[in-house]
């Protein structure tokens, strides 16, 4: 199974994402993970990455396009992936269209999970505060509210007039939003 997981920041995106890779049998792709990782190691990207991610912007483009279409490349992703956090403009929809074209294959399902703006401002403060993730400030969580609703809720109306979108309440334990996922997704 081949899906795409959206929604803005704090949605559950990432925890949702990592078990339902397991569950389908396939790879978690997110960009975020890739970003992180070269940032922790002081890599020209990871420094590059790090400058948008402080500010609450997108890293540019080429930067991700790039690593997406390596990533989607590995066997393990060929039969089954599940895309975290990409794409997230509607350039990089026609960009992801191209490279799964190459790749002979293409999306069975978008999975957007739904939640309060205020929910996820309150949730993202909250890990700030256990996680330390100096990204978390609330005027920077605001701001990258903002940045999704601008840049990537247009995709929404994409998938959905592909057929292929699929609303997911977001609210709730982790197993219960899994459960929905489960049931939402096709046959």
């Amino acid at each position: 199974m081949r899906l795409l997981i959206m929604g803005p920041p704090g949605a559950g995106k990432g925890t949702q994402a990592v078990s339902l890779a397991e569950r389908v049998g396939g790879a978690h792709i997110s960009t975020g993970d890739i970003f992180r990782a070269n940032v922790q190691q002081q890599t020209e990207l990871g420094r590059e990455a790090q400058r948008y991610m402080d500010a609450g912007e997108y890293v540019p483009d080429e930067i991700t396009n790039a690593m997406v279409r390596d990533r989607l490349g590995h066997d393990d992703a060929r039969e089954s992936f599940i895309l975290d956090g990409y794409p997230r403009t509607l350039d990089q929809v026609a960009t992801l269209d191209g490279i799964l074209d190459e790749l002979g294959s293409g999306l069975d399902g978008v999975v957007e999970l739904v939640v309060d703006p205020e929910e996820l401002i309150q949730r993202l403060l909250k890990r700030a505060e256990t996680s330390g993730r100096a990204d978390d400030t609330e005027a920077v969580i605001r701001h990258r509210q903002q940045v999704y609703t601008d840049e990537t809720a247009p995709l929404i109306d994409v998938y959905s007039q592909r057929g292929l979108l699929m609303q997911i309440d977001g609210v709730g334990d982790v197993a219960e939003v899994s459960a929905r996922i489960d049931d939402a997704l096709p046959a």
